[in-house]
């Protein structure tokens, strides 16, 4: 949801729920090599410097700006520039020398701003006592010069300072601390959104890895399963039947340019995700034939039940189980018979199941073994279930149990 939509739907805007883009990039500074913030500090230095010459032209019966007021005013604001690396003795360096500077008597001013600027980024970096601290020490300070040590520090004739005036830079120390311990916890919940995006990103890549994973193993565990038992076929008959060696080397050849299509579409989602695809995803309407490629190899299959209409990820996901089941009986069964049966009475599921007689052979046709786990993954996607193992009579067996319904579809209707 984009910052329109926020502001539409009446939430707060994304920079305030993620962080302002500046702020991810201070972030980074933070956790590498902190950058110097030359410029930063410089603004503050000369608007510290130049403020507080317009400051002393309005208060009367404190001290001029002499070269030490200007010295002192130019530590606390270039302190500033190591505020980054060595937050802890910015801030105490920077309130040392503002104590210093109102202590000799000189005007009030700009140089709150670089004491609140070190203040911020010493809670926001982590080091909240270490702030509190700095400041309590220049109230403190304060407190002392204006109420007890007046008569003995600059300006002469200087009286005491009213208590309300304690009370006006108490509240001004009071918000730059609100305002930063605000700053630091928002900084720690952007940090945390931001930690969750990335895993929820990389959980996606992750899941859309594994499907393309799972994809690309189905079609070509299939295809080339074929292509493996007619080769073999090929190769026996050359010399004593070349015609049905000749069928043999053309469905060799069809299976060979239908797996390049089908992976040819895998990977054309994959240059461009957002674009529909150009061939619709298979399904339990192209069973016959899937029944056609198995007559092909050798196997007879046959189906019972008619498929029910699905959504298509669990159209695809039924269609890839069967193919892979009987792909494995193809690789792996000595029967050359299997059936498919389709239940779906209940309405609400859809039970696949996938027989052969075997004997298991042993035999492997170059696959990979993830045939079950690509299969188990596919109906738990879905909230399904997968059961595969052998029969009591000696054949195998494949059941698969998938809601006619997918998870997002069964959600809304609660």
């Amino acid at each position: 949801m984009d910052e329109q939509q926020e502001r539409r739907a009446g939430g707060p805007p994304m920079w305030w729920r993620h962080g302002p883009p500046w702020w991810n990039r201070w972030d980074d500074d933070q956790e590498h090599a902190p950058r110097w913030p030359w410029r930063s500090t410089v603004l503050i230095t000369a608007f510290v410097l130049a403020g507080s010459n317009f400051a002393a032209q309005a208060q009367e019966g404190r001290a001029d700006l002499d070269p030490f007021a200007r010295v002192l005013l130019f530590v606390a604001a270039g302190l500033l520039l190591w505020r980054k690396r060595y937050p802890v003795a910015v801030v105490f360096g920077t309130a040392v020398a503002a104590t210093v500077y109102l202590g000799a008597g000189y005007p009030y001013g700009p140089v709150f701003v670089a004491l609140a600027v070190a203040c911020f980024n010493a809670i926001v970096t982590g080091h909240r006592r270490a702030a509190w601290a700095a400041v309590g020490v220049f109230w403190v300070g304060h407190a002392l010069v204006a109420h007890w040590l007046y008569q003995w520090l600059p300006p002469s004739g200087d009286s005491a300072a009213p208590w309300e005036q304690e009370g006006v830079i108490a509240a001004w120390v009071a918000a730059i601390v609100a305002v930063s311990e605000l700053a630091k916890t928002r900084r720690e919940q952007w940090a945390r959104e931001r930690a969750e995006r990335a895993q929820a990103a990389r959980r996606r890549a992750d899941e859309e890895r594994l499907r393309i994973a799972r994809e690309l193993h189905d079609v070509l565990a299939h295809s080339i399963s074929v292509i493996n038992v007619q080769a073999g076929v090929g190769l026996a008959l050359l010399d004593t039947d070349p015609e049905q060696a000749r069928t043999a080397l053309t469905t060799i050849k069809a299976k060979s340019k239908e797996a390049l299509g089908e992976v040819r579409q895998v990977l054309d989602t994959l240059r461009t995700p957002g674009d529909a695809p150009r061939t619709p995803a298979p399904g339990l309407d192209r069973l016959p034939e899937l029944v056609r490629q198995a007559a092909s190899a050798g196997l007879t299959v046959e189906v019972e039940g008619e498929p029910p209409r699905l959504p298509p990820g669990t159209d695809l996901a039924a269609f890839r189980i069967v193919q892979e089941a009987l792909t494995n009986v193809v690789r792996h069964s000595g029967s050359r018979h299997a059936r498919v049966r389709l239940d779906h009475e209940d309405a609400a599921t859809l039970r696949l199941r996938i027989d052969d007689d075997g004997p298991a052979t042993g035999a492997d046709a170059g696959g990979s073994g993830n045939g079950l786990a690509g299969m188990r993954e596919r109906a738990a996607a879905l909230g399904g279930t997968i059961e595969a193992g052998p029969r009591a009579d000696g054949g195998f067996r494949v059941l698969a149990v998938l809601p006619l319904k997918g998870p997002a579809e069964t959600k809304e209707d609660r």
